[in-house]
């Protein structure tokens, strides 16, 4: 017999290499075999996937914990077919649902990635809530009551010397701010009822008012205790809590249209 040529003896050691690479290249696709089955590395992909869209880092404690997960999913798989529920009406009831679910759930992401939040877009919205928010904030004290005359017998008995504090945690009915000695924070008097932020706004500091204000609520008797400009965080500050608020809405108005533009004599509830 003839020795076999160099060109010949190479072709025969690749032919060899590639056949021992084959098996090791099918267990770089799997991460174990259960009961003699192949558990795919793509279902871990998943499942990482499945938790980056959640918002949860790719730490290797969560990529152990995907493994173990993905195993014993098989091995619960396999001992539920062996006893045959796959065949049961209520599996296939609980598949259909799933099934839609995760429909759903990719058409809303692929929306989502089709309609991104633009820098732009954010910065505008940013702009407008700024504008709402900046401007005078004033913190008050009040003390609320039903009638008028217990008012002004507050007023007289607060300039004969009685304290501010105690007679609201005394008198006032707003039960809230009552503990607090009536204080109420600083806020914009757009927050309060009209009658309650107009007559805020025309009292200096330390200044109370002469009569009581008459709101929905009952009457006030408001101390201005102090004054100053409303902070605002910088965009970069709030740029994806906004990105992410306005992608919500986004979704809504996209859910809406789908449920507008259907045909159906179903009649929604709300």
């Amino acid at each position: 017999m003839k020795s076999k040529t160099p060109a010949a003896r190479a072709a025969l050691i690749l032919s060899l290499a590639l056949a021992a690479a084959a098996p090791l290249a099918a267990q770089a696709q799997n991460i174990a075999t259960v009961n003699g089955k192949a558990v795919p590395k793509a279902r871990v992909d998943t499942l990482l996937q499945q938790a980056q869209r959640a918002g949860q880092q790719l730490t290797p404690e969560l990529q152990a914990q995907a493994r173990d997960q993905v195993v014993l999913r098989e091995i619960f798989t396999q001992e539920a077919a062996r006893k045959g529920l796959a065949a049961s009406p209520e599996f296939a009831a609980q598949m259909a649902l799933a099934r839609e679910s995760l429909l759903i759930r990719e058409l809303f992401e692929d929306y989502r990635k089709k309609n991104p939040i633009s820098d732009e877009a954010a910065k505008a919205e940013y702009e407008k809530f700024k504008a709402a928010s900046t401007g005078t904030e004033y913190r008050a004290r009040h003390i609320l009551v039903e009638k008028e005359d217990e008012a002004k017998a507050l007023i007289a008995q607060i300039k004969g010397g009685a304290k501010f504090e105690d007679l609201a945690k005394a008198k006032s009915k707003d039960t809230g701010s009552a503990e607090q000695g009536g204080d109420l924070d600083f806020a914009k008097p757009e927050s309060y009822v009209p009658e309650f932020g107009g007559a805020l706004q025309k009292l200096k500091k330390g200044e109370m008012t002469d009569t009581p204000v008459k709101s929905q609520f009952g009457f006030h008797i408001i101390r201005l205790e102090d004054t100053r400009e409303a902070s605002f965080p910088a965009f970069d500050e709030v740029k994806a809590q906004l990105k992410q608020r306005m992608e919500q809405q986004k979704l809504q108005q996209y859910q809406e249209s789908l449920r507008s533009k259907a045909k159906t004599d179903y009649k929604f509830s709300q």
